[in-house]
């Protein structure tokens, strides 16, 4: 580990992690990793193909013959090992995390924290969860669907990866995980850590590599039962159309265009911190992240000043200082692409709040963008219906707690919503018609054991707790 977290020094990995062990890549791609915050490469990482993946692929299937038959009891205490060995490496995840990604240290920990636990959750969630039921002769049980293709995103790499690994080891299923390669250094301490946990070998195994190649080969080859998904909707769409040649069972978590409802009796001295928290969330790189802000009509002069107030406290600049909201955005290609937006909205019409164009005073050498508000946003402009992922919120006027809900329900995402007001009986029969597949009152508050995914075309299937061991889950009927 001394080696993976020295600082001034490029890194090198060149390792899979496969039945059991640490086992140098048959893929001969070597991509570098940079820096966000300055630019810099730190590391150098030699990426899977198709013969790491099919590697990991039989050894999964090896380990799933006696992994499938594991008692609810053996399951129960893997998930206990995999919470405590992940647990004590949450400073090195956030350190590392805040490194090569530039997550804000605040945000970060949280983040990896929330990974950690998601195995004590699915250690509740399956205790309550009766894998067997019977009635006159009939039996029904809850079987492990086989081997599962676990790919994840590289903007919460750690959560990602332990979500997705915990509702799998709870349902028998054993895995080949996918990270993003953006994701690497990342991905190292957290195998270390998941190797620590003693599972037996087989059950997990982990190849970094392109999507176009290890992604690719986990959907198509036919050992491979289940995808688990979390990105972009063209991939999503793709894992779909593929994975039916062998029947996959799919969860696509795909993202969003998140709107927050701001109802006439919120008070915005606390409204609107709530709403920029929601928006600038892991510095706008969130799929949950609330980047449409309906506003009343009547309150728009109130709301406007509020927000200029309020954007004094979100800093951009070093993820490391704990004092910082914003950090740097996870490429130069990312970068390019939030500016790009910026301009769209300006083009499209849409007035600038704060922010704008261009890289922060002082702030040049590395990947940072101004946190953008826009206002006098129509609900049809690119900026309000397309994702962006980075730190920029359109505000978009209503005159009536119908037409709130109506430009809050007029996107193709349905991820994840929130309603701000001080009526909260008001405030959840309006969350009561948001088609999101969650929604929050008055702040970002979360249950592990809530099913998270979403409606329409972001995603398909549910995780965390008892929905996402389900997800894994096959039922199977003896009848005498």
């Amino acid at each position: 580990m001394k080696a993976i977290m020295e600082r001034d020094t490029i890194r090198t990995l060149t390792t899979h992690y496969i039945d059991g062990a640490f086992v140098e890549s048959h893929g001969r791609e070597v991509m570098e990793i940079i820096k966000p915050t300055n630019g810099q490469v730190i590391a150098r990482v030699t990426l899977g193909d198709e013969e790491d993946t099919r590697c990991a692929i039989a050894a999964a299937k090896r380990a799933f013959v006696s992994f499938s038959q594991t008692t609810k009891e053996e399951r129960l205490r893997y998930l206990h090992q995999l919470h405590q060995a992940v647990s004590a490496r949450v400073d090195d995840l956030t350190a590392v995390m805040v490194e090569e990604y530039g997550g804000v240290v605040r945000f970060a920990r949280i983040l990896v924290e929330s990974g950690a636990n998601a195995f004590a959750s699915a250690e509740k969630a399956l205790q309550e969860l009766p894998l067997r039921q019977s009635w006159d002769k009939t039996t029904v049980t809850l079987e492990p669907v086989g081997v599962a293709g676990l790919t994840t995103a590289w903007n919460a790499n750690a959560l990602f990866i332990c979500l997705k690994l915990a509702s799998a080891v709870a349902a028998g299923c054993t895995v080949v995980i996918k990270p993003s390669e953006m994701s690497s250094l990342q991905t190292r301490v957290m195998v270390e850590a998941l190797n620590a946990a003693g599972l037996p070998k087989g059950v997990c195994n982990v190849v970094t590599g392109r999507g176009e190649t290890v992604g690719a080969e986990l959907v198509r080859n036919p050992d491979v039962a289940k995808i688990s998904f979390t990105g972009s909707v063209a991939v999503g769409e793709n894992i779909m159309r593929d994975g039916a040649a062998t029947m996959k069972r799919v969860t696509l978590e795909l993202g969003g265009k998140s709107p927050t409802v701001l109802l006439d009796d919120a008070e915005l001295d606390k409204a609107i911190p709530s709403a920029l928290i929601m928006a600038f969330l892991n510095s706008g790189q969130a799929c949950a992240a609330g980047t449409r802000l309906l506003v009343p009509k009547n309150r728009l002069d109130e709301v406007k000043r509020a927000i200029r107030d309020a954007m004094r406290t979100f800093t951009v600049g070093d993820p490391a200082d704990s004092n910082i909201a914003v950090g740097p955005m996870v490429s130069q290609r990312q970068w390019e692409r939030i500016e790009s937006y910026i301009r769209k909205g300006i083009e499209e019409g849409a007035e600038v709040l704060a922010g704008g164009e261009g890289h922060p005073e002082g702030l040049e050498a590395g990947y940072f963008v101004k946190p953008t508000v826009f206002v006098n946003v129509k609900n049809d402009m690119a900026i309000a219906q397309e994702e962006i992922f980075g730190p920029v919120l359109c505000v978009i006027a209503y005159d009536s707690e119908d037409e709130a809900i109506r430009i809050a329900n007029d996107s193709k995402y349905g991820l994840h919503a929130a309603v701000l007001g001080t009526d909260l009986q008001r405030a959840r029969r309006v969350a009561s018609q948001l088609r999101a597949g969650r929604v929050v009152i008055n702040s970002m508050t979360d249950d592990p054991q809530a099913p998270w995914g979403g409606f329409k075309y972001s995603g398909v299937g549910r995780e965390y707790g008892k929905y996402g061991i389900e997800a894994f889950l096959e039922t199977r009927a003896i009848l005498e």
